[in-house]
């Protein structure tokens, strides 16, 4: 089970309301070739990949890598396995570049609904799986000031209701 460490979730650093952020988890950038990208960034800047998988759902491989110490957010980056994908009609579109900013949540579902209910869409009806058996949601661009926003429950962090 994956824990939120104690100072995401103390009092102080609790977004207030009732979407309830719990930090920034990750900025995604499209990329051509992972494999090229992860080389730079570890050559240029020092970072390591954590993680590193192919969502077939969602027609991606991407790879996680930590910046500094290892507490902060992570450096995504996401390249298309598939022509058909996401990532491919935004590179197609946009080319590589910032595509995505991605906030923890400990109930993707409660923040998708608070979001919904302050007039924003979101890409999904339900959550979809995301990176290491996250549960993620979008919030739709044009309703957010042109920014990809991604709403990412960790794997393990929600308790069954019953």
């Amino acid at each position: 089970m994956t824990e939120l460490p104690p100072s995401a979730t103390s009092p102080e650093n609790l977004t207030s309301g009732e979407v309830g952020l719990l930090r920034v988890d990750h900025v995604g950038i499209a990329v051509a070739d992972l494999d090229a990208a992860m080389a730079f960034y570890a050559d240029t800047f020092g970072l390591r990949c954590v993680h590193e998988e192919t969502n077939e759902e969602q027609g991606v491989r991407e790879a996680m890598l930590a910046v500094g110490d290892d507490a902060g957010p992570r450096l995504q980056l996401l390249a298309p396995a598939r022509p058909d994908s996401a990532i491919a009609k935004f590179l197609d579109r946009s080319g590589p570049g910032l595509q995505q900013l991605a906030y923890t949540v400990a109930d993707v579902e409660a923040a998708s609904a608070a979001l919904r209910a302050r007039g924003l869409r979101l890409l999904y009806d339900t959550p979809r799986r995301g990176t290491a058996g996250s549960r993620i949601n979008f919030v739709h661009p044009k309703d957010a000031g042109g920014v990809l926003v991604e709403l990412v429950e960790p794997a393990g962090v929600r308790t069954p209701k019953g």
